[in-house]
């Protein structure tokens, strides 16, 4: 039970923070719709990315599309293959350039 003399503090305080969080739910709502229209607007005009081609994602450089590179420690007895670090296998990495959205 909350003390009679506090009550109106603690319903004061709920409506204070209520108001607080739906002003921060409406605000983050208003600017990730603004965020989406300004980059299809965005993607209308722009040129397409010069390193991948508009793609947003080229051959692993590292692997060379092989998806392992040789294992880095010397073993005279064994020459082992390990997962490629950069793009874990997958052949493709993500454009540096564009991050990955095909146009700069």
């Amino acid at each position: 039970m909350i003390p009679k003399q506090l009550q109106p503090l603690f319903t004061a305080s709920a409506i204070v923070m209520g108001s607080l969080l739906a002003i921060n739910i409406t605000s983050t709502i208003t600017l990730g719709a603004l965020r989406f229209v300004g980059e299809r607007r965005q993607r209308k005009v722009a040129l397409p990315c010069a390193a991948c081609r508009g793609k947003g994602f080229y051959v692993c450089k590292l692997c060379k599309g092989n998806s392992t590179i040789p294992w880095p420690l010397y073993d005279p007895v064994a020459v082992d293959r390990c997962l490629c670090p950069t793009c874990d296998g997958k052949r493709v990495q993500r454009c540096l350039n564009c991050i990955g959205k095909g146009y700069a």
